[in-house]
């Protein structure tokens, strides 16, 4: 359909546009750059970021990165600084306004009223010669040509060089740091992403049962045992040492391949050398043997013995599914 074909060039114009932009980005990352990073890595204080419209929505997101990766920020609107909101800032804090024009009238009364804070101020824009960019302290400088609206007018290029250098700063900061997986997950412990960097298996098996039988057990006993502790699975246990795995799958081929039941023990039944994973492992561990072998069930072991089931619906349930 020809609106099809209208809307497919409209959207990779769009990508493209804000593509060249974004590689435009790296000749503007100079020493100005480093040194404005530099100055918040060596300050005591949080980052305090503002804008107004599309820029403030930009600040936030910034914010946000740079809180969950151990740079302490807040977001204080333009707009409402100028009414009050301008004893937000701190004594040490440094403050990045983020403008494409720099010019705009709010930022025009707010900058002078942070110069007199006497606190360090960053400039995110497109326009290093205007009000604001002339004013701060340091440029962090987010050209952008022209907007992807074919008027020129919507922002979406100057957002998408502000989010980039805002990542650009936060991610160099985590560098500086020397900010760890275990850093972020102690940011983020309630979500999906942190659970896969802090989530253990012996998280997961506490929850469980840990069905097993002798490998001299009956098939009645098998049965009895994976019903009991409804995980789908017993583990076949010689003493201290697993030596096998029954699923219901494996019980349901038995029953297909043999017409008499008589006489048949667990070892007859089970599937020998089980995928086993150790108790003290991460659970994304466990996710990725689980999917590179198509199975649902992997058997945990604490210095060789057996000590649970973690199943593939454990997984879903925590979200590293």
């Amino acid at each position: 359909m020809n609106i099809y074909k209208q809307i497919k060039a409209s959207a990779r114009k769009t990508i493209q546009i804000e593509q060249e932009a974004i590689a435009n980005l790296n000749t503007l990352i100079d020493d100005e750059f480093a040194a404005a990073v530099h100055t918040i890595y060596e300050s005591k204080g949080r980052v305090v970021i503002t804008g107004i419209g599309k820029s403030a929505i930009i600040a936030q997101k910034i914010v946000a990165t740079l809180n969950s990766t151990g740079t302490p920020s807040i977001f204080m609107h333009a707009a409402d600084a100028i009414h009050g909101d301008l004893g937000t800032i701190q004594k040490n804090d440094i403050v990045i306004c983020i403008s494409k024009s720099g010019n705009t009238p709010e930022i025009k009364v707010l900058v002078p009223l942070i110069q007199k804070t006497g606190n360090t101020l960053l400039a995110i824009t497109s326009n290093r010669d205007s009000f604001l960019g002339t004013a701060a302290n340091y440029v962090l400088h987010a050209f952008a040509k022209a907007e992807a609206c074919p008027n020129n007018l919507a922002p979406t290029t100057s957002t998408t060089a502000q989010l980039v250098i805002g990542d650009a700063v936060a991610v160099a900061l985590l560098d500086l740091k020397g900010f760890t997986d275990k850093d972020f997950a102690k940011y983020h412990p309630g979500g999906a992403l942190g659970k896969k960097l802090y989530l253990r298996v012996n998280d997961l098996t506490a929850l469980n049962e840990a069905p097993q039988v002798a490998p001299a057990a009956s098939l009645k006993e098998v049965i009895v045992e994976i019903s009991a502790k409804r995980l789908g699975v017993t583990a076949v246990v010689d003493g201290s040492s697993i030596v096998g795995i029954i699923t219901d799958g494996d019980l349901r081929r038995m029953l297909a391949k043999n017409d008499s039941l008589d006489g048949l023990s667990a070892a007859d039944i089970m599937s020998p050398a089980p995928k086993t994973i150790a108790n003290d492992a991460m659970a994304v561990k466990a996710k990725l043997i689980l999917e590179e072998n198509g199975i649902s069930q992997l058997l945990a072991t604490e210095n060789g013995k057996y000590t649970g089931v973690v199943h593939i619906h454990d997984l879903i349930k925590e979200g590293i599914i």
